[in-house]
């Protein structure tokens, strides 16, 4: 067979703010693969299926030089996350031709993984209910960060009240599902009235737009707050730290807020430390707001799920994939087809657009 094109999606540039197609992602067509004849070095020829895009991507699309959890993204080479793909040929008689693995993905339409390259890849077993797509979603990093996290931190009591942003995202929606189980209240927002109508479909008692309706009043009518699943920061951060319950627990996933104004999200708490540090007579509205940590008691814990999901990956794939199949847990996604559209659904991401859990369809099997 002659050689193919192999697509790539690669970093062009760190951008200012939102990230650019065709600038700060660039789609490429110039890479050419054979398919039959490539060499394998011990590896094996993975065809990419399915792709994941989430919020955490926009973090390593950085300088180099700014250090942080994760590597930066690097200009000229493509971008990578969480996918499925399948087995073409094989040189390592533990990954056989035929099966499906999941793991980190370059966004490229196929890959050899050579027996000396560091990637972590799992053998996958094909759900007869469930598509490929939900093993990067509900089943895949976003849905295992829902869980261990809940399981983890959440330390919920029957009657407790739970505040879960972005409850209509793979990570949110899980929460408040989990939440309901464990019998809580559960208040959540999001960013559209579809978004809203999902949540309430899902469970949660108290279902509202942040973008058009006050927060605050929200969870001064609806709190205290005993529950925070916070993956935004920012002012909804300030908001759930004033009316949190005494003893309440702030479980920190993300904050998207300030993914892309120069980390204004994380701010909130930054500026308070600095603050109270400095010992300044004239406390800012933000070191007030702070001071609900102690007055409250309130624990703060933040996590990554690269450093918690093990603990809990068992449960998860005893209780979660069978539930999913059967309908009690419900999951949304918004797929777009083929890799040049990944640019545009990361941009979507970004600026709240996307109406569920964004995933790439790079190819049928």
């Amino acid at each position: 067979m002659a050689p193919v094109t192999n697509a790539r999606v690669l970093f062009g540039s760190v951008p200012k703010d939102f990230p650019i197609p065709g600038e700060t992602t660039v789609y490429d067509t110039s890479q050419t693969i054979d398919l039959d004849n490539a060499p394998l070095n011990g590896g094996f020829l993975v065809k990419t299926l399915v792709l994941s895009l989430d919020p955490y991507m926009r973090g390593k699309m950085r300088s180099p030089e700014k250090k942080s959890y994760s590597p930066a993204f690097i200009p000229g080479e493509p971008l990578y996350g969480h996918g499925v793909g399948v087995v073409l040929r094989s040189e390592n008689p533990v990954v056989p031709v035929g099966k499906y693995v999941y793991g980190q993905f370059n966004h490229q339409q196929y890959r050899i993984v050579e027996s000396t390259d560091k990637v972590e890849l799992e053998i996958l077993e094909k759900h007869p209910k469930l598509p490929w797509t939900t093993f990067v979603g509900a089943l895949g990093m976003p849905g295992k960060t829902a869980f261990a996290g809940w399981r983890e931190f959440s330390k919920a009591k029957t009657g407790e009240v739970a505040f879960i942003t972005t409850g209509a995202g793979p990570v949110g929606s899980l929460v408040i599902q989990l939440a309901k189980r464990d019998g809580l209240k559960v208040i959540a927002s999001a960013g559209s009235d579809d978004k809203v109508k999902f949540m309430k479909d899902i469970g949660a008692d108290v279902a509202f737009n942040y973008k058009t309706t006050d927060t605050r009043e929200v969870l001064e009518r609806e709190g205290p707050i005993d529950v925070y699943w916070d993956n935004v920061g920012g002012e909804i951060l300030e908001a759930a730290l004033d009316n949190a319950n005494i003893n309440a627990r702030f479980i920190e996933c993300g904050m998207i807020s300030g993914y892309n104004t120069g980390d204004q999200g994380v701010k909130v708490l930054f500026t308070s430390l600095l603050a109270f540090s400095a010992q300044s007579p004239c406390l800012s509205s933000t070191s007030q707001n702070l001071f609900q940590l102690f007055a409250k008691s309130i624990t703060l814990y933040g996590f990554l799920f690269s450093r918690l999901h093990h603990k809990y990956d068992e449960e998860f794939s005893r209780t979660i994939p069978a539930a999913l199949a059967s309908g009690e847990i419900k999951y949304t996604e918004e797929v777009h087809y083929g890799l040049d559209k990944v640019g545009d659904a990361i941009l979507r991401i970004q600026k709240g657009e996307n109406a569920a859990k964004v995933v790439v369809v790079v190819a049928e099997e």
